[in-house]
């Protein structure tokens, strides 16, 4: 069962990586329409925060290696800068999106792994609100 566990998270790197690119420009390319740039920042910000919360807290889990959630915050903010260029690169102007932070949250995700190392449940309760944050 160790290699279907090795093969979720290296599909789910995949998953990040992908997805925080074609989020930012989806994001990037209504933020020109004033009516939809506020909905669609906060749609990317909320879709890219669930999905490092999600991955993060079923990677520590069913692991237990610390450190994974600010992993995945570095992929995505890596990938999410790569896509910012794109945009840049087709002559838009460089700050016309503002990439989130996700790795502060994501740290303290990690730590609060560390308090809550014997509870599980509370690793996911406490680690969500502190990515939610």
């Amino acid at each position: 069962m160790v290699w279907l566990r090795r093969c979720t998270h290296y599909l789910f790197i995949v998953v990040v990586a992908v997805n925080s690119t074609l989020l930012t420009i989806n994001a990037g390319d209504y933020i020109f329409y004033t009516d939809w740039a506020w909905t669609s920042y906060v749609i990317f910000t909320l879709s890219q925060s669930l999905m490092l919360a999600v991955g993060a807290a079923y990677y520590l889990t069913f692991t237990g290696v610390p450190g994974t959630a600010t992993y995945y915050a570095l992929i995505m903010t890596v990938y999410t800068w790569i896509a910012k260029g794109a945009w840049f690169s087709l002559g838009y102007p460089y700050s016309f999106i503002v990439v989130p932070m996700w790795i502060p949250s994501a740290i303290l995700m990690d730590l609060a792994y560390w308090a809550t190392k014997r509870n599980k449940h509370s690793l996911i309760l406490i680690g969500g609100v502190l990515c939610g944050m």
